[in-house]
Order: C-alpha cells, then structure tokens, then sequence
C-alpha cells in the first residue's frame, strides 16, 4: 500500500492486517450491514461498481478512502468485480462487535470467509450483470 495509514483504530488494523494477508485481492469488510473496502480497494471497487468514493478520518495522520455497498447487495456487486479480473476476499463479521470487543484491542472477531475469483465463483452468479 502506497498511503500510509495510522493504524491505530481498530477497524483498520483489522483491515491491513487482513489485506496483507489478501494482498492479491480486492477485500471486503463486512461492518455491521455493509461491505467495506478502504485504500486503493475503495478506489478500484468505486471506478468497477460506479459507487461514491468518500474519506473517512482515521486518526489525527490520514483520511482513508472508503466505499462500500449494502451487504444483501453482494450477488449483485461480487460478479462485477471478478468480471474486471479482481480477486475478492470475503470477511465477515463473527461476532456482535458490541458485544464481543477485546478489552485490549477493543475488535470483535474477524473471519475471512472466502477468497473468490472467476474459477470459484458460481455460475449463477456470472449470469448476473
């Protein structure tokens, strides 16, 4: 990632700690009812999906770009970024953040759950435009 990033919230280090993991991969971050995606992942996921691209303050060092969609939407926005050759890594949320914080890092638990690309996704989902 060429930005740099004060990671010191916990959403986003859960976020790049995903994503260097996913580095291969557009990732979507599952936070309450939508998918998220920050960085160059939100700048390339806003251009594919024609979604707004907007900041968010991370912290006194960076505004971070961020766009994301409703998460009942992921059938209708998951085929169109495979379709542009992007890998997507899936994480969702396993826990109510509320409550299930860690009192030290104040994140509930994270789970990728899936990494999607065109071999793997379901032809159903390609039919959809």
């Amino acid at each position: 990632m060429s930005k740099k990033v004060d990671s010191n919230t916990p959403v986003m280090k859960q976020f790049l700690e995903v994503k260097d993991k996913y580095k291969d991969s557009i990732v979507l971050f599952r936070m309450g009812d939508f998918y998220e995606t920050f960085l160059e992942d939100a700048i390339t996921t806003s251009k594919i999906l024609g979604i707004v691209l907007t900041k968010r303050a991370n912290g006194k060092a960076a505004n971070v770009d961020l766009a994301g969609f409703p998460h009942h939407a992921l059938d209708n926005y998951l085929p169109k970024l495979v379709k542009a050759g992007h890998r997507v890594a899936i994480c969702e949320q396993m826990e109510d953040p509320k409550l299930a914080k860690d009192k030290k890092t104040g994140k509930g638990e994270l789970k990728n759950k899936d990494k999607i690309n065109l071999e793997t996704l379901s032809p159903e989902l390609m039919l959809k435009k």
